[in-house]
């Protein structure tokens, strides 16, 4: 028996690792892709260098070392370019693209409905009605700076779920038709304020637009770094309820009866689901359909096991987010389409296509 059980956990674990090995190679390529296509073009190794010696010279700067031996005027060109403009953006858009992944594969597991996504509770339409208030008032507040908007958009949709779960709570439960029904109507009530702040600040509404639509364009280390520490925290939060989240998809009742506390699951995937999209849409913007189409591919390609779902679902998420900036900043170039416009143009008839292999099975 218990060889049995070593031989069972061993093929579970090559079944999560194998195809999880091959889609974070597969995403290193499009990082790597990504740095390297632009106004000018960069080779794969070149790029990886530059990265290496950003890398190196970030890690010396940080113990108060001397920088290094300086390289030729070409590499510094090129330096520049990779490691300061290039890879901040591709790794900004690789972490959005993860926080709304994981964020979608964890509604979708908690509401049982593959049709559900991180904004379903309102967050994307708190955090634009809060950015367009702050950019009308003048982009600053104080002590926040540059960071204002994003500030404003986080807490924005961080408070906009939390009053959706206020009025949804019945006692120490939960109901998730009364939670569903509840960042409907607060968000479409935030929805009609943004459109009404559009209307009135016609100077601002180009901005506000653009941010609606979702943009990397003002991507940077210091980004890179608020965003991280908060996405391994939804991350953790995930992993650590994916095994609960699979004894739910047999029904509340039963899940209860088998141990899992689903009240506690619930609030913990919805607050964890909350943190991804709110730190994605406040350095982002409102980014549509990487977190309702990622995660149902993953499913449809690998089942709905949850321990295998929410790690690819944010590798993929990340690789996807890359390759549709990537088409952002250079179909048009030197302009640039809003990110938003390319995942939906990409991600509505791939979600048709999946949705019609999965009526004909």
């Amino acid at each position: 028996m218990s060889v049995a059980r070593v031989s069972s956990a061993g093929v579970a674990v090559r079944r999560l690792t194998r195809p999880l090995a091959l889609s974070t190679l597969a995403l290193g390529l499009v990082v790597v892709l990504a740095a390297g296509i632009g106004s000018v073009r960069i080779g794969p190794a070149d790029v990886t260098a530059a990265t290496v010696r950003g890398i190196e010279g970030s890690v010396r700067a940080a113990f108060g070392l001397a920088p290094s031996v300086p390289v030729d005027a070409g590499q510094r060109v090129i330096d520049t370019i990779v490691w300061q403009i290039r890879l901040p953006r591709v790794v900004l858009a690789a972490l959005v693209g993860a926080a709304l992944a994981l964020a979608g594969a964890g509604f979708q597991g908690v509401f049982r409905n593959p049709l559900a996504d991180p904004y379903l509770l309102g967050a994307a339409s708190g955090a634009g009605f809060a950015a367009a208030l702050v950019m009308v008032a003048g982009g600053t507040l104080g002590v926040l700076g540059a960071f204002s908007v994003s500030a404003a958009a986080f807490v924005g949709a961080t408070l906009t779920v939390l009053a959706v779960v206020a009025l949804a709570r019945r006692g120490w439960t939960l109901p998730v038709v009364p939670l569903v029904l509840a960042g409907v109507v607060i968000g479409s009530c935030l929805a009609a304020g943004t459109s009404f702040v559009l209307l009135a600040a016609r100077e601002q509404a180009a901005g506000i637009l653009t941010w609606l639509l979702g943009s990397l364009a003002f991507a940077s280390w210091d980004r890179v770094g608020s965003l991280l520490p908060l996405v391994l925290v939804a991350a953790a939060g995930m992993l650590a309820a994916a095994r609960a989240l699979d004894v739910l998809q047999l029904g509340e009742l039963a899940a209860a009866h088998l141990g899992v506390s689903v009240e506690a699951l619930k609030l913990g995937v919805v607050l964890a689901g909350t943190l991804a999209t709110a730190a994605a849409v406040s350095v982002a913007g409102v980014i549509g359909f990487v977190g309702l189409v990622v995660p149902h591919a993953v499913r449809l390609a690998f089942g709905p096991d949850h321990r295998r779902l929410v790690p690819l679902a944010a590798v993929w998420g990340a690789g996807f987010m890359v390759l549709a900036d990537l088409v952002a900043r250079t179909v048009i170039a030197p302009a640039e389409l809003p990110v938003g416009v390319v995942t939906a143009l990409v991600g509505a008839p791939f979600f048709l296509v999946l949705l019609r292999r999965r009526s004909a099975a």
